[in-house]
């Protein structure tokens, strides 16, 4: 491929979020020196999408660089650019055209976030580990607003990260600390929570449970097919009380969905009473009566 040394090329989501000059220089890259960015939580799957993507690659190459960041050791992390470079791969590419800046780890993983964040179908495991590292990011860094809201100081830790996180993605702060919680969930109940085979409000429940319970919880609904809200609210409660065994939580759980028999009923109308009473008799006495026959039926039957 033909060397884009020295071409101008505009990454203007990436450098508005960084606050730096809206063109750099990008360079070719051998790929085998790049490597994934640690705990991405964004998966790249081989999926028709990909096959598109690959196709594409091997008519026009890469239009887009990726962005990386040096090792230190002679290689480069990948910032953003994993889906292109592993078509790129697939394609036969032995070099990517790529941007390379100095980053901090925390500037790292902001820019990793929200170069993907936007992407159409994002699974609630990517959103929840996404959130969570930016989180931790704005975090360390105390949060400076003048990386991500244009503006000079310091905002302080904790909640106004949240809260600032939260408008950037377009989520309320409840659902981003919702979504976080899911990094709780051991990985099989997260996965399940990716297939649509558990509801996402069950699993934020469920995130609140230690490990281990929770790989009775994972047993029984790959068993059963389900859980429901009360089950694990029921197992919560119980849990506050004292420690629970597997046995315990299936009884638990078995309490909850118990069907209960249809209460029978029996009318007799007033013509038909009619013809074994006499009229004098009230409905206490024809009840009394009925009981005693019903009583002598039952022995006899016994």
């Amino acid at each position: 491929m033909k060397s884009r040394s020295g071409e101008k090329i505009k990454l203007t989501s990436i450098d508005e979020l960084l606050g730096v000059v809206n063109e750099e220089s990008a360079m070719e890259i051998e790929i085998n020196r790049i490597h994934a960015f640690k705990d991405h939580p964004f998966k790249v799957l081989d999926d028709e999408k990909m096959a598109d993507l690959v196709e594409s690659v091997k008519i026009y190459g890469v239009l887009t660089p990726v962005l990386l960041r040096s090792d230190g050791e002679n290689g480069y992390e990948m910032i953003s650019g994993h889906r292109r470079m592993h078509a790129a791969v697939i394609a036969g590419l032995e070099t990517i055209p790529a941007i390379v800046r100095e980053l901090s780890d925390d500037d790292a993983v902001i820019a990793m976030v929200d170069a993907n964040i936007q992407r159409e179908e994002l699974l609630p495991s990517e959103k929840a580990f996404a959130y969570r590292m930016k989180l931790d990011a704005m975090k360390h860094q105390g949060y400076r607003t003048d990386i991500t809201s244009g503006q000079n100081g310091q905002k302080s830790k904790g909640v106004v990260s949240r809260d600032i996180l939260a408008e950037q993605v377009g989520e309320s702060t409840r659902n981003v600390q919702r979504y976080i919680r899911l990094t709780e969930l051991i990985p099989e109940l997260l996965d399940m929570v990716d297939v649509k085979k558990l509801n996402f409000t069950i699993a934020v429940d469920i995130s609140y449970i230690e490990k281990e319970i929770q790989k009775w919880i994972y047993e029984y609904i790959r068993d059963t097919g389900f859980i429901k809200p009360k089950q694990i609210t029921a197992l919560r409660k119980q849990l506050e009380e004292g420690s629970v065994n597997q046995g315990f939580m299936i009884s638990i759980f078995n309490s909850c969905i118990a069907v209960k028999a249809p209460e029978r009923k029996v009318v007799l109308s007033g013509k038909k009473l009619t013809k074994y009473f006499p009229e004098d008799y009230s409905e206490a006495d024809m009840e009394k009566v009925i009981e005693a026959l019903l009583e002598q039926w039952k022995r006899e039957q016994e």
